[in-house]
This record gives C-alpha cells, sequence and structure tokens, in this order.
C-alpha cells in the first residue's frame, strides 16, 4: 500500500468503536495542551472525524489542517512528509495519531516537516501498546485523584494491520527511540506523558529549536 494512499474511509472515524470514551479524553487532552501554549495559529495534522479543528476554531483560533484524504475538507490536500506551508508559519502544530500511519523512515522525514513549519511548540502523540494498572478516585473538595502503571507489550511484535505500520511499546519501539528521532531532528521534549484516562496513547510536547 502507497502512504500517500487512504487507509480508511471518512466513515470510520464516526464509529461508535472507534469513539470510544478513552477517545474522547485523548481529544480533550489535545485540546488542553494546545490551548495551553496560547497559540494564534494552530496546524492539524490528520483531520479524522473533524471534532479538534472545530473545537479549536470555536474557541478563536486560527487553524489550518493537512490530510492526504480530500473528502475530510482539510485546508490543504497533502503528506505529513510533505507539508505545503512556509518555513516558521504557525505557533503549534498539532499531530495526533498520525505518524504511526508511516513506515518509520518516512515518520522521521514528517517530524522534520512539522519542525520546519512550526515557530514555537509541536504536539506528538502515538498509540502505545501495553496493559494498563489504574485506580481514579475523588476526596471532597479536592481534584480527581488519578494513579497508574502501564506495562508495555515489549515481548509482542508488531505486524502492519493496513493502518499501523508501529506502535511504540512493542518489541523494538521503546518510547527512547521515538526520543532519539526527535531530538536528532532538533526539538526539544518538554514533557512526556501518558494519561490516566488515555492509556493507549502517549504524548509528546516538543519545543522547536
Amino acid at each position: 500500500m502507497s502512504t500517500d494512499q487512504c487507509q480508511v474511509p471518512a466513515s470510520h472515524y464516526l464509529k461508535k468503536s472507534y469513539l470510544t470514551q478513552e477517545r474522547w479524553a485523548s481529544y480533550w487532552h489535545q485540546i488542553d495542551l494546545v490551548r495551553a501554549q496560547n497559540p494564534n495559529s494552530v496546524l492539524e495534522i490528520g483531520v479524522g472525524n473533524g471534532i479538534i479543528c472545530d473545537m479549536l476554531k470555536r474557541l478563536g483560533y486560527d487553524v489550518q489542517t493537512v490530510d492526504i484524504d480530500a473528502s475530510l475538507n482539510p485546508t490543504h490536500v497533502a503528506s505529513a512528509t510533505s507539508l505545503p506551508l512556509p518555513d516558521k508559519s504557525v505557533d503549534v502544530t498539532l499531530c495526533a495519531e498520525v505518524l504511526e500511519h508511516l513506515p518509520f523512515e518516512e515518520s522521521v522525514k514528517a517530524m522534520k516537516e512539522i519542525h520546519r513549519v512550526t515557530k514555537r511548540i509541536a504536539i506528538i502523540t502515538l498509540p502505545h501498546a501495553g496493559y494498563t494498572f489504574s485506580f481514579i478516585f475523588k476526596i471532597p473538595l479536592l481534584r480527581w485523584i488519578a494513579l497508574g502503571f502501564k506495562l508495555p507489550h515489549f515481548w509482542k511484535t508488531h505486524k502492519f494491520n493496513g493502518e499501523h505500520y508501529w506502535e511504540t511499546g512493542k518489541k523494538g519501539w521503546p518510547r527512547r527511540k521515538i526520543r532519539k528521532a526527535l531530538t536528532e531532528t532538533d526539538y526539544t521534549i518538554l514533557n512526556e506523558r501518558i494519561y490516566p484516562d488515555d492509556p493507549a496513547h502517549v504524548a509528546f510536547l516538543c519545543l522547536i529549536k
């Protein structure tokens, strides 16, 4: 399969099996991470069902989108490996669950393109395979408290399933491999986190040097 071909139809992003409770938690964290940067302009790579873009626009941000699927109505129909934007043209770039849809060498190219077009901050989230152990509780007058531990599937070999070429947490794909690729592309990793209410993903908050 060519990496320039759409892997799933637009209807995929609206299925009940896709829009899980954890997926909605992921959306919340993505939007929260963007808002925390106080940007004027945002680039979202990978439109999906449009929920993130729509909400960011409603919050008053200038948002552009990129996707290879024209049916998703992105601002730019293009690959993440060749972004049709000028250098340092957006404050924040959000690339959520996109890079794993490319062979890793192509993912590194996309990291370089994101670095090129972004002024300040890149938010990159990826699937993270593993068993989750979590405990979430609430004490009156205090905020929710979440404790968790993730055991990566380091013994499992990932096989291309028509969508993901690789996944962090699996054999040969530790998170340190992603850290290395990001730092070699001149990102400074400000934060790396797996959220207790969204344990299937790991989020990297990166400063553009």
